[in-house]
């Protein structure tokens, strides 16, 4: 990483020769055609007028990536943080409750199927940039299998959720609700399991906008189902987490079923294939990697929910917090739109051999990520002393989530920048290197810092909150420092070398 993030303005400079892309009859007509790279590799345009051009272009490859994304990423978030509104307009315990389930428990899962499922987005990304079509379906059919041996192993933690929840100090009261919250949860770890696979292989491709339509109308199912199941019936906290489970199937169901009919997918779907079977072993290493990077950056957060219900008053520590990171992890999703956004457009660029290309996408997609963040993070400040009543009527909650709007605007401003950073990451195929980061950014600052500030001092939630806060503001730091030097270059050739090894590693075992 010994070359400028962009080094634009060097006429001697190669020029690159146009993208592989084309406009196949299969593929997104939003895909790069190389215009991006022959606009920056042409050193006889002035620098600004490169600068202008190249913006226009790349605004509008990612507004057709990042827009869909965004709203895939919203409705999802959504979906389930209806069901903690429910929960909560239940009872308070009851929103302590789902909250330490879904932020205790059930992230525990996402975070591990989602870091396994980003092998796929690495591997689809940078095979559908170098034309090889017909292995993104076999990347799909892999991940699907080995998420799905995962969530086995995943289905224990869910059923010993209420000894593991007094094990590490929650109160029995809200760990027995929580647990009855998480049982109903259980389905919905098998559709993690093929929902991410699906997801990063539809969006490898640039379709992402069918999603969108799929996640909105569960949304409305949900919604129904949800106002049935708690209200009408009086299913109470399972019923609530049952109809969640249910929704997510439908969103599975629903992109599989495009997947088989759509012509965008008939180049890259072949059907299935005993190949999913073949290379396991291989295929887990580069998935561990990718699930390591992703979990420990998960459970960091799932780990803030955790020490607060070890403070006095947990049930008020637990509700206010519960809802700064619902309400963070709402618009979190907005970059994480654009860390999807990132991830595509650098895999497909670097699997495209175009260098200038993916370095130029970075600068982009992460202004335009962060500009949007301030503002978000503003209308939280302006908004602190009415957001909690969406989830509940409690006045000593609402001053609890007033106090700690600051620094929850801190955390959306932050995420405008570090999930992009993350997206690029994995483009790269970065994973293991992330994973060091987050070990030592996130375990030995954020976490010691936030229990000393919590505990030590007596600062409870906000302590906690804060010291957390100063890992994730190192690890963004040095994330910036390493994309700003990376030589791009040197990853084009490496993203070369990453494909043909797992094409010949496939050939070679089905010729066993």
């Amino acid at each position: 990483m010994d070359e400028p993030f962009l080094s634009l303005s060097d006429p001697t400079a190669p020029q690159q020769q146009p993208s592989i892309f084309t406009h196949s009859s299969f593929g997104s007509k939003h895909e790069s055609d190389g215009e991006l790279e022959r606009i920056l590799s042409n050193s006889s345009v002035p620098f600004i007028k490169r600068i202008q051009l190249a913006t226009r272009v790349e605004l509008k490859l990612l507004f057709y990536l990042a827009a869909p994304s965004v709203i895939v990423y919203l409705l999802n978030n959504v979906t389930s943080m209806s069901t903690q509104i429910f929960s909560g307009h239940i009872g308070n315990l009851e929103l302590a409750a789902a909250s330490l389930g879904n932020n205790g428990i059930q992230v525990f899962a996402y975070g591990l199927m989602l870091g396994m499922g980003s092998a796929v987005e690495t591997l689809c990304g940078q095979a559908f940039g170098a034309k090889k079509y017909d292995m993104l379906g076999i990347y799909l059919q892999k991940s699907s299998v080995l998420l799905t041996l995962a969530g086995l192993i995943l289905t224990l933690i869910y059923i010993f959720s209420k000894p593991i929840l007094i094990f590490i100090g929650q109160s029995p009261a809200i760990a027995s609700a929580a647990a009855l919250f998480v049982y109903g949860l259980i389905p919905q770890i098998f559709a993690y399991a093929i929902n991410f696979p699906i997801q990063k292989f539809l969006q490898a491709q640039s379709i992402v906008a069918p999603s969108a339509y799929i996640s909105a109308g569960t949304l409305v199912i949900h919604l129904i189902l949800s106002w049935v199941a708690v209200y009408k019936i009086g299913l109470g906290l399972l019923g609530a987490s049952l109809v969640l489970s249910l929704s997510w199937w439908i969103i599975v169901i629903g992109q599989f079923v495009y997947i088989v009919k759509s012509e965008k997918c008939k180049e890259t779907w072949k059907g299935f294939s005993y190949q999913a079977f073949t290379g396991l072993p291989e295929f887990f290493k580069l998935s561990a990697a990718s699930a390591v990077m992703l979990c420990l950056e998960t459970w960091y957060f799932q780990i803030l929910v955790l020490l607060a219900g070890l403070l006095p008053d947990p049930e008020i520590a637990l509700d206010s917090l519960s809802i700064c990171t619902t309400v963070s992890g709402w618009v979190f999703m907005i970059s994480v739109g654009f860390n999807a956004a990132a991830s595509v457009r650098v895999s497909n660029e670097l699997g495209a051999k175009n260098p200038k290309s993916a370095s130029f996408s970075v600068v982009v997609v992460t202004v335009i990520s962060f500009i949007i963040s301030v503002i978000l993070a503003l209308v939280v400040i302006a908004l602190r002393d009415v957001i909690s009543y969406v989830f509940t009527e409690g006045e000593d909650v609402a001053a609890a989530v007033s106090d700690l709007c600051p620094l929850l605007a801190l955390s959306i401003t932050l995420n405008g920048v570090q999930p992009v950073l993350s997206g690029v990451a994995v483009g790269c195929g970065w994973q293991t290197f992330v994973a060091y980061v987050n070990v030592g950014c996130y375990y030995g600052i954020g976490i010691p810092l936030g229990a000393v500030l919590g505990f030590y001092f007596k600062l409870g939630a906000k302590g906690i909150w804060l010291g957390m806060l100063g890992g994730v503001i190192m690890q963004t730091i040095i994330l910036l420092w390493v994309t700003f030097r990376t030589d791009w270059n040197k990853e084009v050739e490496e993203s070369n070398k990453r494909l043909n090894k797992w094409e010949d590693r496939t050939e070679t075992l089905i010729k066993e």
